[in-house]
């Protein structure tokens, strides 16, 4: 059975691998040595990489090479004008050999092929009938000043391109499964809400509750799909143990509310990626996507505001 102590130590142990996942991700597009990624984590260059295989199931040069894969992956998904060889360098990758290689590899296609597969795919569903009465039309809204979009998409409230500033936000952190899995959820909420409270962070003015996907649910494998529930802090919060903290870029986010149950999740961010973006004149830009909340769910409905960052096509 394991003591307070050994489980004190995991927690701490979780909390610095954490600390340099977030580092890896916010920069993807730099070279890293070993030496550098253990002075992040607070731990020896000689005992770092035993530690990260330890408790992400992945040497840290693997992890590296799966997120720049997939970031590259969800890249060519997407309509943009950028190349290959752009989203290549834009992923990491110095060399634009390696990278097709190692993608093809990946995902038994060439990035070339992938490409094509994916768009086309895109193209087949944009133009079905019903997909295309959901999507959305643009109009000047004079009050605020601000250009809006229109939809008959029953889950969509409303959807509009807005500055958001940078935020820091307390997380706890979950890897695996967890589609439409509310008591996963809850769970998360509780233990977040838990340290929080005695802290006063839930009498904070101006609240955000947030959760933020790391890896694309349709290319990451189901067991190394991360998510981190949140809540927004001041920034000089202390955390500790499980309990990690992270920056939230500001800029531009197309944020698309919505109002849904458990299970339609998935649909609402799909319209976002296959039906908005697409008609946009948007593409989605190098930041993490996150759910927000600021109102309390009820009957089963949860009022959700989609946020993806967005720069122009």
């Amino acid at each position: 059975m394991k003591t307070a102590e050994n489980k004190r130590l995991e927690k701490e142990y979780l909390s610095r691998i954490n600390k340099v996942i977030d580092y890896i991700e916010i920069n993807i597009d730099k070279q890293f040595s070993l030496e550098e990624l253990a002075s992040v984590a607070s731990f020896s260059k000689y005992h770092f990489h035993r530690i990260f295989y330890g408790v992400t199931g992945e040497t840290p040069f693997n992890f590296i090479q799966r997120l720049r894969l997939e970031r590259a992956a969800s890249l060519l998904s997407i309509p943009s004008n950028e190349s290959i060889t752009e989203i290549a360098y834009r992923s990491g990758f110095t060399d634009i050999s390696i990278f097709s290689r190692n993608f093809k590899l990946r995902f038994e296609k060439s990035p070339t092929q992938f490409r094509k597969e994916k768009n086309s795919n895109l193209s087949q569903l944009l133009s079905n009938t019903q997909q295309k009465q959901n999507r959305a039309s643009m109009y000047f809204c004079f009050e605020s000043q601000t250009i809006k979009w229109r939809t008959k998409m029953k889950l969509n409230k409303s959807v509009e391109v807005k500055e958001l500033p940078k935020m820091t936000v307390a997380y706890i952190r979950h890897t695996g499964p967890y589609k439409g899995d509310e008591k996963l959820f809850e769970r998360l909420w509780n233990k977040l809400f838990t340290w929080a409270g005695p802290r006063g962070l839930l009498k904070q003015p101006g609240l955000k509750s947030m959760v933020f996907y790391h890896d694309d649910l349709h290319i990451t494998p189901e067991d190394k799909l991360r998510m981190s529930v949140s809540i927004s802090v001041p920034p000089d919060t202390p955390v500790d143990g499980e309990i990690g903290k992270m920056e939230i870029e500001g800029g531009k986010y197309v944020i698309a509310r919505f109002e849904v149950n458990a299970q339609q999740f998935g649909e609402a961010w799909g319209w976002v990626y296959s039906q908005w973006l697409p008609s946009s004149g948007y593409q989605p830009d190098d930041k993490l996507a996150f759910e927000m909340y600021t109102e309390e769910p009820k009957n089963g409905i949860f009022p959700v505001d989609i946020c993806v960052p967005v720069k122009p096509l």
